[in-house]
């Protein structure tokens, strides 16, 4: 396992991400298992949020890392805050009721990270920032970050922020290369062309700002992953004989894929799977060659011009 800082925070953190929104499903002895099945491969950053298993999922990981010998400074405890039924909320009042709850399913005294869950239209900046900077000085959270935002949503939280934004969720795979479709095609009078995020990549690049990329092996919410989807036979395929003469799965595989591009990406992987947790770890140490990773963009149906 590869590891590496978050941002601005000078931390040991994975460079894979074990993502807890499915843990609801588990029993606390299932729940521990995972949890140390990760820690042994050498996995020691978890994402949560509030609202994963309507906080059922946060409650069994505190549960089961009470129950385990894992030490909590050895790890990062991540959770996202701000969205609600039917709205998004980043008001003070919000924001600070959800951390207090989600130390109390945790059982821990601090978060490692907190992030604002996807854009709120109607948040106030200069409320975020008191808000960050209260839970900073309490000692209930070290670093900042967001998800899903574009670069101007960004530059009006700097405005006010008295701490740096450290990370920034966005979908990415191999079926989802939105964030660098647009760079191959720039000047382009064609759909692959439309920055539809406001030049995000670059812009994180820039500002020293993590990417975690969510649903790897997906292609969107709407379709599914992508091995099952009709239009990626190739990009399966191509994943499939690749990950074959590597001796790895095609999970691992498309984590090192994500983890060649030079952004120092942070991806975030979902499953349960004991035995799959341990393929994928493995993924982050295979380094692709430039003809690899490029053999499986254009796989996936893409071109370059």
């Amino acid at each position: 396992m590869k590891y590496m800082n978050v941002g601005s925070a000078e931390i040991n953190a994975s460079q894979v991400v074990l993502g807890c929104m499915r843990m609801n499903e588990k029993t606390v002895d299932e729940s521990q298992s995972i949890i140390e099945t990760a820690v042994n491969n050498g996995i020691n950053f978890f994402d949560h949020a509030d609202i994963y298993g309507r906080g059922a999922s946060e409650e069994l990981f505190g549960q089961a890392l009470k129950n385990s010998e894992i030490k909590r400074e050895d790890i990062f405890i991540q959770s996202k805050a701000g969205i609600r039924k039917g709205m998004f909320d980043f008001s003070k009042e919000h924001l600070m009721t959800t951390v207090e709850g989600s130390l109390k399913r945790l059982q821990t005294d601090y978060l490692d990270f907190l992030l604002l869950h996807r854009p709120d239209a109607l948040y106030e900046p200069e409320e975020i920032a008191e808000t960050f900077d209260l839970l900073k000085s309490q000692g209930k959270v070290r670093y900042f970050g967001v998800s899903n935002q574009n670069p101007y949503q960004i530059e009006l939280l700097n405005k006010y922020l008295n701490v740096p934004i450290t990370a920034n969720q966005l979908q990415f795979g191999p079926a989802h290369t939105g964030m660098i479709d647009a760079g191959f095609n720039v000047n382009m009078l064609n759909d692959a062309g439309i920055n539809r995020d406001g030049g995000i990549l670059d812009y994180c690049r820039l500002h020293n700002i993590t990417i975690q990329p969510w649903s790897p092996y997906q292609v969107d919410l709407g379709q599914g992953l992508f091995i099952k989807h009709p239009d990626y036979k190739e990009l399966t395929q191509t994943l499939n004989e690749m990950a074959e003469e590597k001796g790895i799965t095609l999970e691992a595989l498309t984590i090192a894929w994500i983890n060649r591009h030079p952004a120092n990406m942070q991806p975030i992987i979902g499953t349960m799977n004991l035995d799959r947790i341990t393929a994928i770890a493995q993924g982050a140490d295979i380094q692709l060659s430039r003809e690899e990773w490029y053999k499986i963009y254009l796989s996936a149906g893409n071109t370059l011009p």
